[in-house]
């Protein structure tokens, strides 16, 4: 279905993408878009944890990647409904990157994708997911994990794929699938005390 949009979501689309650009933007956007390196940063962070307080953490941690699974798979159900294209498949003059190189679409560029995968944004959905569900299971962590959906979320426009309201949209999405996760969680680790972390 054709997915029509809204006139301020345009407009901070092409700030975002089209203006509001610079050489080190360019250089650390796609990074704070690359799902290699925040696993990369998990899979660490897991380590780290998992070494200091035991296997218990190591529970937790999956409960958090369980959390990211849900969201991920979730979010690619409704794209696969709602089929709105990307913007970088849809207007003329958007900034991406292929091949590890920034190119620009043309201004004659005319869309001809009927079908696309750009709403809701995964990347926000999944990351937080990922900051919420750490907050609420590690709350000493205070709100610092929250930098991380609004970077990514940023980094989605800046680089083409998404509009911001995809982003807000998966922004949504996060919340109510970490909030599902964190009450199963809690239901489970009272029923079976052995699964409370120390």
């Amino acid at each position: 279905m054709f997915f029509a949009t809204p006139a301020l979501d345009l407009h901070l689309f092409l700030l975002i993408n089209q203006h509001w650009h610079s050489g080190l933007l360019d250089t650390i956007m796609p990074l704070f878009s690359s799902m290699a390196v925040l696993m990369t940063l998990l899979a660490g962070a897991m380590a780290v944890t998992v070494l200091k307080g035991g296997k218990k953490q190591l529970i937790i941690f999956l409960v958090l990647l369980a959390g990211m699974g849900m969201s991920d798979f979730s979010t690619k159900l409704a794209k696969e409904q709602i089929h709105r294209v990307r913007p970088l498949n849809a207007l003329a003059g958007t900034r991406y990157v292929e091949d590890g190189q920034w190119r620009t679409r043309p201004y004659t560029f005319v869309r001809t994708k009927e079908n696309g995968s750009s709403y809701p944004s995964a990347h926000a959905a999944n990351t937080m997911t990922l900051a919420l569900l750490a907050l609420l299971l590690w709350p000493k962590l205070k709100a610092w994990p929250l930098l991380l959906p609004l970077v990514t979320g940023y980094s989605r426009v800046y680089l083409g794929k998404h509009y911001p309201t995809d982003v807000l949209a998966g922004w949504l999405w996060g919340v109510i699938v970490a909030g599902a996760v964190w009450l199963l969680w809690r239901g489970l680790s009272r029923r079976y005390p052995a699964l409370r972390r120390k």
